[in-house]
C-alpha cells in the first residue's frame, strides 16, 4: 500500500536535514559561532589585565571608536574608503586599456603577453610582497631607489612616508589584483558581437565612441561580479599595507592604517581584544549593508 503523498514529502524532507545535520553544525562552529563570540567580546574590557576577569561594559568600545575623533577608527575609516576608490578606479581603467590592447587584431605574440600578465596572480601574495619591498622599494639596494640615485644623486625612501608609501602599496595591490581583473575583460571583450563595431564604423562612429557606446555597456553585465570581488577584497586588503609599512620588526615609518590594520593592531599589538572585537563587528556590519545596497542597485537595474 503506498503511502500519502504529505508523508512521501515529509519523510524526504527529514531525510535531507538529517543529511545535511553535520555541515550545519560545521558551519555553526566555523563561521557562526565566532562572529556570535566576537560580538560578545566586542561587550567587554577584555585585554591583557583582564583576560579571565573581564567584566561586561556595553557599548562603550563602540562609542570609543565612532565618538572619539583621536581614538583612530575614522582616520583609519576614511583611508580604507580611499584605499579601496583609488585602487578600483585603477585597476578598471588600467585593466580596460591592457585588455583592449591584448585585442588588437594581428598582434603578435598575444598568447605570450596573456601568459605573462598571469605570472603575478599565480604568485603567492606574500612573496610578491616581499619581493616588492625588498627588491624594488628598499632604501638602501633597492632597484628603484638605485635608479633614482644614478638619475638625480637623491636616496628616495619611498616607505618612510604616508603619501609615498599610500603610492607604492597602491603600486603592489595592482601587481596581484590586475591579471585576474584584465582576464575577465579579455573574457568579457571576446563575447562582445563584432557586427556592433562593424556597423558603428559603417555609421561614422570612432574608437572611443565605439567604446562608450558598445564595449562598456556590453561588459558591465559580465564584470559586475568580479568588480562587486574586488572591491569587498581591496576594502579589506591586510597583506599588503601590512607587510609593506607596518610588520613587526621591520617598520618603516609610515602610518598608513585601514579598519583591518587597525583592528590588527588592536588585537595583537596592544592586546585590547574588546574593543578590536568592537572593530570587527563594525567591518562586518558595513560588508554586509554595502552588499545589501550593491544588491538592491542590482536588482533595480535589472528590473
Amino acid at each position: 500500500m503506498k503511502q500519502p503523498k504529505e508523508k512521501q514529502t515529509g519523510k524526504k524532507t527529514a531525510i535531507a536535514y538529517l543529511v545535511s545535520v553535520p555541515s550545519l553544525i560545521l558551519i555553526f562552529l566555523i563561521v557562526v559561532f565566532p562572529i556570535l563570540y566576537t560580538g560578545y567580546i566586542s561587550l567587554t574590557n577584555m585585554n591583557t589585565y583582564h583576560w579571565f576577569s573581564f567584566d561586561i561594559i556595553g557599548f562603550r568600545n563602540y562609542e570609543r571608536a565612532l565618538l572619539v575623533f583621536d581614538s583612530g577608527f575614522l582616520s583609519a575609516l576614511l583611508m580604507t574608503v580611499v584605499w579601496t576608490a583609488v585602487n578600483m578606479a585603477l585597476q578598471l581603467l588600467i585593466a580596460f586599456l591592457i585588455s583592449n590592447l591584448l585585442n588588437v587584431k594581428h598582434l603578435p605574440l598575444r598568447n605570450v603577453y596573456k601568459t605573462i600578465l598571469m605570472f603575478p596572480w599565480a604568485m603567492p601574495g606574500y612573496v610578491s610582497i616581499l619581493l616588492w619591498k625588498t627588491g624594488m622599494f628598499n632604501s638602501q639596494f633597492g632597484l628603484l631607489t638605485q635608479w633614482m640615485e644614478d638619475l638625480s644623486g637623491l636616496t628616495i625612501r619611498w616607505l618612510q612616508n604616508d603619501v609615498s608609501a599610500f603610492i607604492c602599496c597602491t603600486v603592489v595591490n595592482l601587481w596581484l589584483a590586475l591579471p585576474f581583473m584584465i582576464m575577465i575583460m579579455d573574457g568579457g571583450l571576446k563575447s562582445i558581437d563584432r557586427s556592433y563595431y562593424e556597423s558603428a564604423t559603417l555609421d561614422g562612429a570612432g574608437p572611443i565612441r565605439q567604446a562608450i557606446s558598445i564595449t562598456l555597456p556590453c561588459l558591465k553585465p559580465i564584470i559586475g561580479p568580479s568588480v562587486m570581488i574586488t572591491l569587498f577584497t581591496t576594502f579589506k586588503q591586510f597583506d599588503v599595507i601590512y607587510l609593506m609599512t607596518q610588520q613587526v620588526g621591520s617598520q618603516t615609518g609610515a602610518h598608513i592604517h585601514t579598519i583591518i590594520t587597525y583592528a590588527y593592531e588592536n588585537a595583537f599589538i596592544t592586546n585590547n581584544y574588546g574593543y578590536s572585537s568592537a572593530i570587527s563587528i563594525m567591518i562586518f556590519v558595513l560588508l554586509i549593508l554595502f552588499a545589501q545596497v550593491m544588491n538592491r542597485k542590482k536588482k533595480g537595474a535589472n528590473t
